[in-house]
């Protein structure tokens, strides 16, 4: 099974997902804007409306797909529009990107539950939306986290979420 999901930083949201059982292949790239084969900077001068996603395969025996998005919610600030921590931008939205109508019911009905709960101080911003065109990142952004854990971004940003998800595991 494939779902898209737009989390902020695509570094950050491949960092966490290659760690979950039952996810079998990750991309980070690009979807949801309206220029052809957008490269990263122009994704990052919000010219493209596109987001930065990862887009997961995954096996539905190991990995039930509320699982998924609940590894998501609690990875991501779904309340900011465009923003995620000190990256702002639309390219940063918090997104899901459905592959079929049984994703896009079950992620609303997932968002519904956590609105009811209350589990966010701030109304949640997330978008549900088709998948579109999966415009895959340019290579050097393949496995960025675990290749460059010294790059002060990743060492700043990306190890203390990865370190916080991976002790609740």
């Amino acid at each position: 099974m494939t779902i898209t999901l737009a989390g902020g930083c695509f570094w950050c949201t491949e960092a966490i997902f290659q760690n979950v059982r039952g996810v079998e292949k990750l991309l980070p790239g690009y979807m949801g804007g309206h220029t052809e084969n957008p490269t990263y900077e122009e994704v990052c001068s919000e010219s493209t409306g596109h987001a930065e996603v990862i887009q997961i395969e995954y096996d539905e025996a190991v990995l039930d797909f509320n699982e998924l998005l609940a590894v998501f919610f609690k990875t991501h600030d779904p309340t900011t529009l465009n923003r995620q921590g000190n990256d702002v931008g639309t390219q940063y939205r918090s997104a899901i990107f459905y592959h079929h109508e049984d994703q896009k019911l079950k992620a609303e009905a997932f968002i519904a539950n956590l609105e009811e709960e209350q589990v966010f101080d701030s109304p949640i911003v997330t978008e549900v939306s088709p998948a579109t065109i999966f415009y895959p990142a340019e290579n050097y952004h393949l496995n960025y986290y675990n290749r460059n854990p010294n790059q002060p971004y990743c060492a700043a940003v990306i190890k203390p979420k990865l370190d916080k998800f991976l002790k609740r595991m």
